[in-house]
């Protein structure tokens, strides 16, 4: 069963989150941006190229064309690999642990997994960011040498930076299911 709804981030683009429940412990929970706009890449192109065909006509080197071309090549490339962020996923495991995984528009795929004895809570947290305050959803790690501690926050949906409404279903999801962990009985 999955379900798609649309909701706004901290910047006001269209997102949409999509869950997906393949078991009563195992939730699926992804943060889907706004696609790479063609217009807005077509006009970064075109001043490059231009400025570029202005400063061949002033000087008439045609290296300026050529590193022009190849300059926009290559941030392009290192832009769909390494920065622009399609998708963001929560993968929440009541048995196993939470699976993070970011998908980047080239195809790209970064994963970390943190194993649920690890995870001491799902909160939402806020932070004052450019005269705002903005929420955010993190996962806590729990302190191995002290039960009661946190040993590191990892923060979550980084770049598509979901509003308070969207971040509120994702973590009442994740509630969820860390509570049935909570809840059911340890085997030793």
């Amino acid at each position: 069963m999955a379900e798609e709804r649309g909701f706004r981030s901290a910047s006001g683009a269209p997102i949409a989150l999509r869950r997906r429940q393949h078991s009563a412990s195992c939730r699926e929970l992804a943060v889907r941006g706004p696609r790479l706009q063609l217009r807005s890449l077509s006009a970064a192109t075109s001043a490059v190229w231009l400025a570029a065909y202005g400063l061949f006509a002033l000087s008439e080197n045609s290296m300026v064309l050529s590193a022009a071309i190849f300059i926009t090549l290559i941030g392009l490339i290192v832009y769909l690999h390494f920065v622009k962020i399609d998708q963001e996923s929560l993968l929440v495991i009541g048995s196993l642990g939470i699976q993070v995984t970011s998908s980047y528009a080239s195809g790209k795929e970064s994963t970390t997994f943190i194993e649920i004895g690890q995870v001491k809570d799902v909160v939402i947290n806020e932070a004052i960011h450019m005269q705002k305050v903005i929420y955010y959803l993190c996962i806590l790690l729990q302190d191995p040498e002290d039960p009661q501690g946190v040993s590191e926050v990892v923060p979550l949906f980084q770049s598509s930076k979901p509003r308070l409404d969207c971040l509120i279903e994702v973590y009442k999801s994740c509630q969820e299911i860390l509570e049935q962990r909570k809840t059911a009985p340890q085997s030793s």
